[in-house]
């Protein structure tokens, strides 16, 4: 009598054949969601939270918002847009968050990557873009409205003012946005350091478009703020293109 020895695996064998084919299937899918992840965070969405006053009340502090990196890259910008944007340079005191290190760096990477952390916000600004390169913008008109190419804006939908004050800004100025640069404010008009705090620095205040990573889409944290940030574009309705002008 012969046997016929290894003809069939025996059932532990297929169990184990089982278990590391069921292991790679899953390590195939969380790398490929990973890479998808990255894919999505760098030329997509990122995600943001609000570090400071400067937006409210359209953003308030520890807003947690994803921010639409591709749009922008066919349409274009636009005056009344919320935009984010790295630091020009000197805009920020340099007291940023120490990055963590060891583990939790490296769990702090990974959820970076994949747009779940956003360990960089404090790197980065988030305003009104008001001005668009060429626009000549000034302070106040007799309505307490900045001035866009001669035409004032109502901008009371979204800024916020002390109690019975309707100025657009306590600093005057007047500028002629450069080619390639945008100006910006915050929402918290008197709580924000934007271009007008800049506009004495090298680079005048202006913020370089190449430096602005997208337009704000969502906000997702608090869950009962959850939903699209408007764009309030309707009070810039009305200004005329800077090649329009003849204010100046």
């Amino acid at each position: 009598m012969t046997t016929e020895a290894g003809s069939s695996p025996s059932p532990a064998r297929s169990r184990g054949r089982g278990f590391l084919t069921f292991l790679r299937d899953v390590i195939v899918i969380v790398v490929v969601a990973v890479l998808v992840s990255v894919l999505i965070k760098s030329f997509v969405v990122r995600s943001f939270y609000i570090p400071s006053e400067s937006m409210e009340n359209t953003l308030l502090v520890d807003d947690k918002i994803l921010v639409d990196e591709l749009t922008p890259k066919f349409g274009g910008y636009h005056r009344g847009d919320v935009i984010v944007f790295k630091d020009p340079g000197g805009w920020l005191d340099g007291a940023s968050s120490p990055a963590p290190t060891g583990i939790a760096g490296a769990i702090d990477w990974a959820l970076s990557a994949v747009g779940i952390s956003a360990s960089d916000s404090d790197e980065h600004l988030v305003k009104r873009l008001i001005g668009m390169p060429g626009d000549h913008i000034t302070c106040c008109n007799e309505l307490g409205q900045l001035v866009i190419n001669g035409a004032g804006i109502d901008e009371s939908d979204y800024l916020r003012l002390p109690a019975g004050s309707s100025l657009a800004s306590k600093i005057d100025f007047d500028v002629v946005v450069p080619e390639g640069t945008v100006w910006v404010m915050g929402d918290n008009r008197n709580n924000s350091r934007d271009s007008r705090y800049h506009n004495g620095q090298p680079g005048g205040g202006f913020v370089p478009i190449e430096d602005i990573v997208g337009r704000v889409a969502l906000r997702t944290w608090p869950l009962d703020t959850f939903g699209p940030l408007e764009n309030e574009t309707s009070a810039f309705r009305g200004v005329p293109d800077a090649s329009d002008s003849s204010d100046e």
